[in-house]
């Protein structure tokens, strides 16, 4: 993530209680992949879930990138 969008979390995740459970979801989801993707060897159930995991973690990146543009264009005005 930019240091950017890292500064508008940090600014507005305090007032903003879904873009602030959507980065806390994301750097979560980030911690299981991590950990996932250090094993040497992954079951056939643990790489189905390493998936499910990667397209939620897109599907909330993409809605928090969503808030951070609507916080970006109000910090221009």
């Amino acid at each position: 993530m930019e240091a950017r969008d890292l500064e508008l979390i940090s600014t507005y995740g305090e007032k903003d209680a879904e873009l602030k459970a959507l980065y806390e979801e994301h750097v979560s989801y980030e911690k299981i992949l991590e950990k996932m993707e250090n094993k040497p060897f992954l079951t056939p159930a643990e790489d189905l879930e390493v998936k499910e995991i990667k397209k939620k973690k897109l599907a909330g990146k993409t809605k928090m990138e969503t808030i951070l543009t609507k916080y970006r264009k109000s910090e221009e005005n």
